[in-house]
């Protein structure tokens, strides 16, 4: 769980060095607290959201998590003054999609990395 709280903190410094609409203010301690309250709000929100949105999810073959994601992140936007977003169109969409595919490498990075140790052991 820690590991996977570390990844996603990681993956909001590299969402927010990459795109020039969102910043996250407040160092270490800010990432990691940006990225606490958003799994929180991923957890209690992001699941009644795509329970009552996977009609629409299957209809556009997952694309429509995207825009689930990009309302997660205004929301944690909204719940912190460590975490900005300019626009919710531009920023936030494309914040959701570049978190996913950053999230996804390093996740694969990880897994990887703990295969090798696993092998040598």
């Amino acid at each position: 769980m820690l590991i996977g709280w570390a990844v996603l903190a990681a993956t909001f410094g590299i969402t927010s060095w990459l795109l020039s609409g969102m910043d996250v203010t407040g160092g270490v301690w800010g990432y990691l607290l940006v990225s606490l309250l958003f799994g929180i709000v991923n957890a209690v929100v992001g699941t009644l959201l795509r329970l009552l949105t996977l009609p629409l999810t299957v209809v556009t073959l997952g694309l429509f998590l995207f825009i689930i994601n990009a309302v997660l992140l205004v929301i944690t936007d909204a719940l912190t003054d460590h975490l900005s977003i300019d626009s919710f169109f531009w920023t936030a969409i494309w914040a959701a999609v570049i978190m996913a595919i950053v999230s996804m490498v390093l996740n694969l990075i990880l897994a990887g990395v703990s295969r090798s140790q696993a092998a040598s052991a």
